[in-house]
This record gives structure tokens, sequence and C-alpha cells, in this order.
């Protein structure tokens, strides 16, 4: 495991009523932390509560912004693009162990959800896609499958019926839509249930964005 992922990751955690019925991971993007999405917490209309954890990814050089330090789940460098694979990997393993907390808390994990934004997409997309246990569902927002073209060598059976969320800018300079594309059609290939949903935004997220996600988890935690 990577130095960067040696200790636990810090977490926010929101709840949306008693008794949540669930819980969501949210990982957020490059540059963000915990509370990145924490606000929009309250704008999701759910039906019943959930609790939602942010964990932040620790603070990293990252070469694409010149060695730049800031919270990171991997490097990105455009010089080699599978470079960030080992930190990805340890990344996962990191959210997996929240995962566990929340098992051993009670929350079975068919009532667990991973979410991302950008590179925090990419985790719940790289867990998601291998847990060993089944999963409630993967929300990948304004990102893409890391190294796609190995994916069948990395799945898991436990989650090939997961719903998975995928949400994309059609004017995305960060990451372009026809890498969210790309991804999207790998999935469909290997037969997972994808809902997509695109916007007329750039690399954010929406009001409408907002609304269709309440309404998947009202979905999948009906």
């Amino acid at each position: 495991m990577s130095d960067f992922y040696s200790e636990p990751l810090e977490c926010l955690t929101a709840e949306t009523g008693s008794q949540p019925v669930g819980t969501v991971i949210w990982m957020h993007g490059l540059g963000a932390d915990a509370t990145d999405f924490e606000p929009i917490v309250p704008m999701l209309d759910l039906a019943a509560p959930l609790r939602f954890i942010f964990p932040n990814a620790p603070v990293r050089p990252i070469t694409i912004n010149g060695g730049m330090e800031m919270r990171g789940w991997y490097d990105i460098d455009p010089g080699a693009p599978l470079a960030g694979t080992s930190d990805i990997n340890s990344a996962a393993e990191a959210v997996n162990r929240i995962v566990q907390q929340e098992t051993a808390g009670g929350t079975p994990g068919n009532r667990i959800t991973l979410a991302g934004f950008s590179q925090g997409g990419v985790i719940a997309l790289q867990l998601g896609l291998s847990a060993p246990e089944p999963l409630c569902g993967i929300m990948a927002l304004s990102t893409y499958l890391h190294d796609h073209e190995h994916l069948a060598e990395r799945i898991s059976f436990a989650n090939v019926d997961v719903p998975v969320f995928m949400a994309h800018g059609l004017s995305d300079p960060m990451i372009p839509i026809t890498r969210a594309i790309t991804s999207r059609e790998t999935l469909l290939a290997m037969n997972y249930k994808v809902q997509w949903h695109e916007y007329a935004m750039g690399h954010q997220v929406c009001p409408q964005e907002i609304a269709d996600i309440a309404a998947w988890l009202n979905q999948i935690y009906s």
C-alpha cells in the first residue's frame, strides 16, 4: 500500500434522518476536500434517511499541476496515463476499509453506495466493480474508468448487477465527455446496468443532476 494511505482516511459524516437505511461514501475531486459535496446533501429530496460519508484524499504532489501539493487520490501525469494505477488501487483499499467499518456497524454491503466526482469517481468505479461483496450502487460523476481496456481482469462477479449512475457535462474541459462515453460503452459491453445522464455544463454539478441523483438514490434504496 502507498505511503499516502498508511493512515485511515479522515471523513466528514452527514445523516439525513435518524436510523439511516443505507450509506453513501462520496469521494471528492482533485484539489477539493471532504466539504465539497456536503452542501448537496440537504438539496437531495430523499424518500428514506441515508448516511453520507465524505473521505478526505491525502495531500500529495500532482505532476499535471507542476508538482503542486493538493488533495488527490492519485497522481496525474499526462505523459504516463497508467502511472496512477498503484495509488488508485491503494485508494480503493483505503475506501474499502470505510465500507468494512460500515458493515461492522450493522449496515450490510448491499445498502452501501460508492460515489465520486472526477478523481473520486475513478476510485468509486475501481472499488465498486471489484468489491468482493454486493453493493447497492455506484455513482460516477464527471469521471472515467481507469485502464478500461483491462477492466475484465479486475471485476468481481459479486457486483455484475450493481446499478451504475454516470453523469457528465457536455462541455467538460477537464475530462472530455468522449472519455466518459468510452467508459460507459465498456460497462454496457459487459452487461452492466448503466443509467447515463449528460448536461449542458462543464466540470461541475448542476441542479438537474442533483435532482437525478436523488431520484436514482430513491430508486436503489426503495
